[in-house]
């Protein structure tokens, strides 16, 4: 690919077939100025702004390129050449390759989508939440339902409620071999409540547009979150404006449907409404999920993180909840953040339920060595 193009491109090596095929889909894309033939003539994209060409291409690259690829190029595409406007068309989403880039995409033009459009752009959606719920749902139910169940242990348990094997492991040091029998001095068990709603967790989501990917995990964990009957959760988005959206938890999709991607940032008011909703601090977890560019109150900001952590909450400050890799944020107010205990990082989908996990249970958070 590198040695062949139009006219060879100067090289003397002439691409044909399936190779010049390829070629011809990334010239349409990647190809605009990158030089001219031997004919003189430059070599220019062939991708216009058409739904039949565009829906030719994204046929070409599906038939030439492995899925992750086509991804990209399809990310490159709407950036590069301004196709937004043509994922309007039903026929166009219906040829795309699906991912959570092309959901956010999807979002923000959520509000300009004619009816025609809302149906097909609902299915995309959904095969991409449902791909997501797959592949995190049962490490995360994993992971937090034994984070649940560790801290909920209590040392003078009735006897119903002895945690048989723990306790044994908790006193093999006081194995006496003579009557072949073990003195426990400590009981291990679970509390009666373990069966009710032990922990309260609260998604406070930043829907600003840079946040587009961090939406889409966030919905999909807020539904995963929701539907585990010991953990009460809220899911907040934000701009400038505040929305609940905790009663449309049972589908992701409808909570992705119902954000606005785009707008300012206010973090405080924000922020100021989940500490409303807050009942009992000390058994909850807050997770803001912010670039932390506010435009709101800094400073009333930075004193409601202190004031629910004095109170018990566990803070937790995601500058991402994706894999997009670092992150552009407001160093200024991570660093004020990290002054109050509550450090802002970067998380990955894969991670986010040993954040939780470790939250839950009141124990040292897992930052990446990246950040």
């Amino acid at each position: 690919m590198v040695l062949g193009g139009d006219a060879a491109d100067g090289t003397g090596c002439v691409l044909g077939g399936q190779d010049a095929a390829m070629d011809g889909a990334l010239a349409a894309l990647y190809g605009r100025g990158d030089g001219k033939g031997q004919a003189g003539r430059e070599r220019s994209a062939g991708l216009g702004a058409s739904a039949p060409s565009v829906a030719r291409w994204l046929g070409d690259i599906r038939t030439y390129f492995p899925s992750s690829v086509v991804q990209v190029m399809q990310r490159d595409a709407i950036d590069r050449l301004g196709l937004s406007a043509l994922l309007l068309e039903p026929e166009m989403l219906e040829a795309v390759e699906a991912d959570v880039h092309l959901v956010g995409t999807l979002l923000s033009l959520n509000k300009a989508m004619p009816e025609t459009t809302k149906e097909t752009a609902r299915a995309v959606v959904r095969k991409v939440v449902e791909d997501l719920e797959k592949r995190l749902a049962t490490r995360t139910r994993a992971t937090l339902t034994g984070a649940l169940d560790r801290s909920a242990r209590i040392n003078r348990p009735r006897h119903h409620d002895i945690d048989w094997n723990r306790t044994i492991s908790a006193n093999l040091k006081n194995y006496l071999p003579e009557y072949r029998t073990i003195v426990p001095e400590r009981l291990v068990g679970y509390g009666r409540a373990s069966r009710s709603v032990k922990k309260e967790v609260v998604l406070c989501i930043d829907q600003s547009g840079s946040m587009a990917a961090s939406v889409v995990y966030a919905s999909v964990f807020g539904a995963v979150l929701a539907s585990m009957r010991s953990i009460d959760t809220r899911l907040v988005v934000f701009d400038t404006a505040v929305v609940d959206l905790t009663d449309q938890l049972d589908d992701p999709v409808d909570v992705l449907f119902g954000t606005q991607l785009g707008g300012g940032t206010d973090i405080n008011r924000a922020l100021a409404y989940c500490q409303s909703q807050i009942t009992r601090p000390a058994e909850t977890v807050m997770v803001l999920i912010s670039d932390l560019y506010e435009g709101g109150i800094r400073n009333e900001m930075l004193k409601r993180v202190a004031a629910m952590k004095a109170s018990g909450v566990q803070f937790v400050t995601l500058l991402a909840l994706s894999d997009e890799g670092a992150p552009a944020y407001d160093r200024e107010h991570a660093a004020a953040l990290a002054a109050l205990g509550a450090p802002a990082f970067a998380c990955t989908p894969d991670l986010f339920p040993e954040v939780m996990a470790a939250a839950i249970e009141k124990r040292p958070i897992p930052i990446p060595d990246t950040v």
